[in-house]
């Protein structure tokens, strides 16, 4: 699952895939947002753990798993 998240007052996002489900994913971020926590903790599908301040999150794009078409589109 691909997922970019932007970050209030930085002008990149933050992009990567990881293994875990939509479901687990989107309840992730929902307690994150929603309770006190102050990160928001993901990982990618290498093992790397990604720590995200609560209070910076300005959204959060979660991608599906199809590929990238390759060619042209007529």
């Amino acid at each position: 699952m691909e997922i970019r998240i932007g970050i209030v007052n930085t002008a990149r996002e933050l992009n990567f895939e990881s293994d875990a489900s939509l479901g687990d994913i989107e309840a992730a971020v929902s307690a994150a947002l929603t309770g006190n926590d102050a990160f928001l903790k993901l990982s990618d599908n290498k093992g790397k753990i990604y720590l995200v301040p609560t209070a910076t999150i300005g959204f959060v794009e979660i991608g599906s798993d199809e590929g990238r078409r390759v060619g042209f589109v007529a």
